[in-house]
This record gives structure tokens, C-alpha cells and sequence, in this order.
């Protein structure tokens, strides 16, 4: 990833800041994308200031960026400091995402429409915005992170909500189309989901102690989005699939620290 250039939307917190670290370890300079200025309280920490500042630390290139992904100008004007800063964009990982726990018979429609908007206006949004310049490039790589809400029956193990649970089938089905439009260009679309549920700072604050058996570090996700990271259309693209069976296809090595 040496001298490539990724966008991680969300990268303030959990999954997103994971592979934001994990993408600067290998060498790329990281646009670190998120809503999240400061910290919104103590049992939820993180900010784009703090894991740039991470990644800095380690040696590595970032640019955090304030960004509302379902705002199309917020989402240019990211795009836009991400090129005057680096002058390239290679990679744009789609994992910003919300919900809310709410029955579908109690759910209000402005939360549904929040879920819709970030899950997956935010992703399309965000393609859009970085295409034209993968395009000029000569390629790149879109990863999409997704869930297994979107296949399971119910609300899952955690309790997800209805709408998250379509926004990820969504995003599943987007991820196929990009796929299909855009590997002419070169330019590689593929998801990932988690096989177990991640420890993250968000999943802490929704799920009390005594239901977080089987849990798991980021490390593995962190894992196929560097390895997807790399990929064009030449390689692997179109593929939705757990962050277990990328590992155990291409032989992948988790590093834990990760």
C-alpha cells in the first residue's frame, strides 16, 4: 500500500479507526472521515483528530476530514481536500454506518430515513465522489462494510433493527452492481462482513457485558480490508462475502495488533 492513498469513512471509532490504523501501517496515507470532531461522551471515544493523530504517531500520512456522508457537498468537499492534500485517491472503504433499536412498528420514519441515508446513500455518495479519479488513475478499489443483518432472519444476535438490516442487503447489492459498472475501469468493488460480532465502542454501549460472549478484536476485518484494499479489476471484485472465508480462500494472516 506504499504511496497509495485510501478514504475510511467512519474512522473515528471502532471497525473504521481499525482499518484507518491498519491501511497507515501498510503505507498508505489515510483520509480519516467521520462526523466526529470530539468525542460525543466517555463511554463513547474517538474522533477523526485522535486517530489521525494515531496514525501520525506510527510513523504515518493523514488528513482527518469532517464529513456527513449523506450530504453530497460535505461528501465532495472531503473528496476535494483528499486530493488537494495527496493528489490521488486509491481506495475508499465504505463503513460508516448507524442504527437504532427499534421494532419496525415503533420505528420512526425520520430514524428509518437516517439509516437509509447513512448506510447507503453514504456509500453511494461516496463512490461517486471518488470514481472520477480512480478512473483518471487508471484503477482502484471500493471495499463496502457490510453485515450479515442483511441475510439473517430476525433481528439477529444482537438485535439489529429492521432497516439495518435492509440497508445491508442493499449495500450487498450495490457492491455487485459497482462491481459490474465499474471493473471497465479497472477498478475493483467488493464487501465485507463480519463473521462474529466485533468489539467495538459502539457494540459496548449497546450491548451490556453479561451478552458479549464470543465477541471479537477488529483484527480479522482489518485483515480483508487491506488485502481488498490491493485489489483492481484484474483481481478479486464483485465478491460479498465474511471476513472467515476471504482469510481461508487467499490464505490471509490475521495480525492481531492490527
Amino acid at each position: 500500500m506504499r504511496g497509495k492513498i485510501a478514504i475510511v469513512t467512519g474512522a473515528s471509532r471502532g471497525i473504521g479507526k481499525a482499518i484507518a490504523l491498519g491501511l497507515a501501517q501498510e503505507g498508505a496515507g489515510v483520509v480519516v472521515a467521520a462526523r466526529s470532531e470530539s468525542a460525543p461522551n466517555e463511554r463513547l471515544p474517538g474522533s477523526i483528530h485522535e486517530t489521525a493523530a494515531e496514525i501520525e504517531k506510527l510513523g504515518g500520512r493523514a488528513l482527518a476530514v469532517r464529513c456527513d456522508v449523506t450530504n453530497e457537498a460535505s461528501v465532495t468537499a472531503m473528496v476535494e481536500a483528499a486530493l488537494e492534500k495527496f493528489g490521488r485517491i486509491d481506495v475508499l472503504v465504505n463503513n460508516a454506518a448507524i442504527d437504532f433499536p427499534f421494532p419496525a412498528r415503533e420505528m420512526p420514519l425520520k430514524r428509518w430515513d437516517i439509516v437509509m441515508k447513512v448506510n447507503v446513500t453514504g456509500p453511494f455518495l461516496c463512490s461517486k465522489a471518488v470514481l472520477p479519479a480512480m478512473i483518471a488513475q487508471g484503477g482502484g478499489s471500493i471495499v463496502n462494510i457490510t453485515s450479515n443483518a442483511g441475510a439473517e432472519r430476525g433481528s439477529g444476535t444482537v438485535g439489529y433493527s429492521a432497516v439495518y438490516g435492509v440497508s445491508k442487503a442493499a449495500l450487498d447489492r450495490f457492491t455487485w452492481a459497482l462491481a459490474a459498472e465499474e471493473g471497465k475501469h479497472n477498478i475493483a468493488v467488493n464487501a465485507v462482513k463480519p463473521w462474529a460480532v466485533v468489539n467495538t465502542e459502539g457494540m459496548r454501549l449497546w450491548v451490556p457485558e453479561e451478552g458479549r460472549t464470543g465477541w471479537v478484536s477488529p483484527a480479522s476485518m482489518v485483515t480483508c480490508a487491506v488485502f481488498l484494499a490491493r485489489q483492481d479489476a484484474g483481481g478479486v471484485t464483485g465478491c460479498v462475502a465474511f471476513d472467515d472465508e476471504y482469510i481461508a480462500w487467499h490464505g490471509l494472516k490475521v495480525r492481531e495488533e492490527a
